[in-house]
């Protein structure tokens, strides 16, 4: 039995792929590479998200190409998701649930808090998480200590996101998880986590 919920932010409740495909062509520009579109991107999307880049550049990074790549996407990111809103049914899925339920997620902490209190739904939320100091990797770990955090057993947990990774790191601590589509990636490689995959935040809920 589902007594929490643990969801995950950008391209699960906060709709931001024009944001992320945008920033993603403004960092890309001095390499003069043909702009992405959401579906040429969502081809070559995975975490972490430097491997995503490398396949864009054909080869692999060099020393500190990462970091100014991804400095300059969030660069671009905060000023673009400025006009990005919840995705549909977000607000109802949260107010829905009689459980209690908390935010994980890989973006800045610094940024994350204040975009949630935006839209009105801090309430809603036990524990909100997002990354302090470095940022890229892989879930898992951030996951980990979310969970030490608020102390609830990860057998009752659901684990609700867009990312192949959001499912490996719900494996990684013994919950169990929902995928959903509305993201960046796409439904084949969701569906091959053997996971359920939904197309709707309110069906989600379905799995609790």
């Amino acid at each position: 039995m589902t007594k929490h919920i643990i969801w995950d932010w950008n391209g699960t409740l906060f709709h931001d792929l024009d944001a992320v495909v945008g920033a993603t062509n403004e960092i890309f520009k001095p390499y003069e590479l043909p702009e992405v579109t959401l579906d040429g991107f969502r081809a070559v999307y995975t975490r972490p998200v430097w491997l995503a880049y490398e396949r864009m550049l054909g080869r692999p990074l060099n020393d500190g190409e990462w970091q100014l790549l991804d400095d300059g996407f969030h660069e671009h990111y905060f000023r673009l998701c400025d006009v990005c809103e919840l995705a549909t049914g977000a607000e109802v899925v949260l107010r829905s649930w009689t459980g209690s339920q908390s935010l994980c997620s890989m973006a800045p902490h610094h940024h994350l808090v204040p975009k949630v209190d935006s839209f009105g739904i801090t309430r809603h939320f036990t524990r909100i998480d997002g990354l302090v100091g470095a940022l890229g990797g892989e879930k898992a770990t951030h996951m980990t200590a979310h969970i030490e955090a608020i102390g609830v057993d990860p057998g009752e947990i659901l684990v609700i996101g867009d990312s192949v990774d959001d499912g490996l790191a719900a494996k990684h601590v013994g919950a169990r998880a929902v995928l959903y589509t509305g993201g960046m990636t796409t439904r084949a490689e969701l569906e091959e986590t053997g996971l359920p995959v939904v197309d709707r935040l309110v069906d989600a809920l379905d799995y609790a």
